[in-house]
């Protein structure tokens, strides 16, 4: 498994707002995207870059409070899944469950202390 990224990801119901913070603070739009979800819930994803290179993504989701992440992105995503649960980490949505798209493939993963990741591995045609 290689890791092709790794940064911070904010997820709450006020991307906007988010995302406007790090715009003041320097960051640009690098990408966007929206996706539906299994059970009809859009999520709205961007991507922020800054001069010096650092990345910030904000997803946008019904969630009751912010929720700080580390996105993972990997080459080899089954990998990863297995390499995370073999180490206790959970899929907050059931074992199988993903969020797949036409351009990735994620899941949050959550370890018993309550660290997360967003993995994800990005889909190229």
């Amino acid at each position: 498994m290689k890791i092709t990224s790794f940064n911070p990801l904010i997820v709450t119901k006020d991307a906007d707002a988010a995302v406007a913070l790090f715009e003041a603070l320097g960051f640009k739009r690098a990408h966007s995207i929206s996706a539906v979800e299994n059970n009809g819930t859009e999520i709205k994803n961007v991507t922020l870059k800054n001069a010096e290179g650092f990345s910030v993504d904000v997803s946008e989701a019904p969630v009751p409070q912010d929720i700080p992440l580390i996105r993972m992105n990997v080459d080899n995503f089954d990998e990863a899944l297995a390499f995370l649960a073999e180490r206790g980490f959970k899929n907050v949505k059931g074992t199988d469950e993903t969020l797949d798209t036409s351009t990735n493939r994620s899941a949050m993963m959550v370890s018993p202390s309550g660290f997360a990741f967003d993995l994800c591995q990005h889909i190229k045609d």
